[in-house]
């Protein structure tokens, strides 16, 4: 289940985002936090597995588009279709033109076609 990022969330989501390689230095990770935090067109979600976090998806939207920011799962939920399931919640979510920035693009890339056959 995808839950929208508040600041009592912060230690998680900086865990999640810092998973992805160029979110790895602490100065970056901090300004990425801020801008979900300060930027109304940004948002981030964690997605929620039972009682866990286990994953991330910060989109940018644009007009009628979310482009994916940042996609990130933790390594032991890896190949189980977490990421994929928060890109199908944000398609339910009404965001129905998914598109990739440059560090999300091969992945999310790999996403959209399976993500048709599912709709």
């Amino acid at each position: 289940m995808l839950v929208r990022y508040k600041k009592a969330l912060e230690k998680i989501a900086m865990g999640l985002i810092s998973l992805m390689p160029q979110e790895k230095d602490i100065k970056r990770l901090m300004e990425t936090i801020q801008q979900y935090e300060q930027n109304e067109n940004w948002t981030l979600f964690l997605w929620k597995d039972g009682e866990e976090y286990v994953g991330a998806i910060g989109i940018a939207e644009e007009n009628d588009a979310a482009i994916v920011q940042h996609i990130t799962v933790i390594p032991s939920y890896r190949g189980e279709g977490v990421a994929l399931k928060m890109l199908h919640e944000l398609r339910n979510m009404g965001y129905e033109h998914i598109q990739a920035n440059e560090d999300t693009s091969a992945f999310v890339q790999k996403c959209i076609p399976i993500l048709k056959e599912v709709d």
